[in-house]
């Protein structure tokens, strides 16, 4: 019996210890945006009600919704969107959020800006971000982006690279947001090229391809040999436009939009993309929320000073060397104040 008790106790001992080891392990996230562990942070529900255009827009939408999905990558923070299909849908789709205790609801379009003033009215304790918006509420997160300065540096571009000194500009809306995109175009052509001629062919919409391909035909039809479209999904229907006829042997080109587009369109029509950089600050903004410095009641506006605004990386491709040494040379005016241009 005695040798069998010394055989037993020291086991329980080993038991115990294990036990006592198991019960103290804690599970973490590691992250990687900030090469930081987010030991000790909330794991937040973030939610995001898109514009009337699509998800996989190739444009500020996907942008945004490529941000939330890296926060449940790097911290496994819970993220659902919901896409209206109509006006009417709006209020309905944000408020799912709201009634559904999410701690941060993001808007991606500045169309949504009188729905969020009223629900973060209404809704005090609940949190919202919007982008593309400078209002000014408590509990919201505004950021916007000084569009007019990186489409100064395509205008630049377009200015430098046209042969037939007919360039063209696809806007969504003629909302402040698309015209500072149009502002900025111009003052880079006119600063490079002030014989070049400017064609404006607003859209009307955000999600209607057919529609951006019909503007886009129109626009080259009176010989423009570039266009830049800010035009959401829209403007998708200018590169099928210019896919059909570099097919048919006209050269002609798209500037893109919000994220390099040549990444989904191709380098064969895509001169060169006006990066806005949609991810990287609903990105921050969120994780901000988590680290207990949630930017309500601001607007976070951001420029080239910022990097908020920028031209694709992959310019080099189809811009010549002389023209993209012009650029930083615009760049460099902006950034000083140099230069400053106008939103409209």
């Amino acid at each position: 019996m005695k040798k069998l008790m010394k055989t037993f106790i020291p086991m329980l001992l080993i038991l115990s210890l294990a036990l006592t080891a198991c019960g103290n392990k804690t599970t973490t996230n590691k992250g990687t945006a900030d090469g930081g562990s987010t030991e000790g942070k909330q794991k937040l529900k973030i939610g995001m009600v898109t514009d009337l255009g699509s998800i996989n827009d190739k444009s500020f939408n996907q942008s945004a919704w490529e941000a939330l999905q890296k926060l449940n990558t790097d911290f496994g923070y819970d993220v659902k969107y919901l896409e209206p299909k109509s006006d009417g849908e709006v209020m309905p789709n944000l408020l799912t959020f709201v009634k559904g205790n999410y701690d941060l609801t993001w808007a991606t379009a500045a169309t949504l800006a009188d729905a969020v003033t009223q629900l973060a009215n209404e809704n005090p304790n609940a949190k919202f971000g919007i982008v593309d918006s400078d209002i000014v509420v408590p509990n919201v997160a505004a950021i916007s982006f000084k569009e007019q300065e990186g489409s100064f540096l395509v205008g630049v571009i377009a200015g430098l690279t046209t042969k037939t000194n007919k360039i063209g500009f696809i806007g969504g809306m003629e909302i402040p947001v698309i015209k500072r995109f149009e502002a900025g175009f111009r003052e880079g052509i006119k600063a490079v090229n002030p014989e070049a001629k400017l064609i404006v062919n607003y859209a009307g919409v955000f999600n209607r391809v057919d529609v951006g391909k019909s503007a886009a035909a129109t626009i080259y039809n009176e010989g423009a040999d570039i266009i830049f479209h800010a035009a959401g999904l829209t403007g998708n229907g200018a590169f099928n436009e210019a896919k059909e006829r570099k097919a048919n042997g006209e050269n002609v080109w798209v500037i893109g939009v919000d994220k390099d587009q040549s990444l989904t369109f191709g380098d064969d029509i895509t001169l060169t993309s006006m990066i806005k950089k949609v991810d990287e600050a609903v990105y921050q903004v969120s994780k901000d929320l988590a680290d207990g410095k949630f930017p309500g009641g601001k607007v976070t506006t951001m420029g080239l000073k910022e990097n908020g605004v920028d031209i694709a990386p992959t310019s080099a491709k189809n811009v010549a060397p002389e023209v993209l040494e012009k650029v930083e040379e615009y760049r460099q005016k902006i950034i000083s104040g140099e230069i400053v241009i106008p939103a409209e």
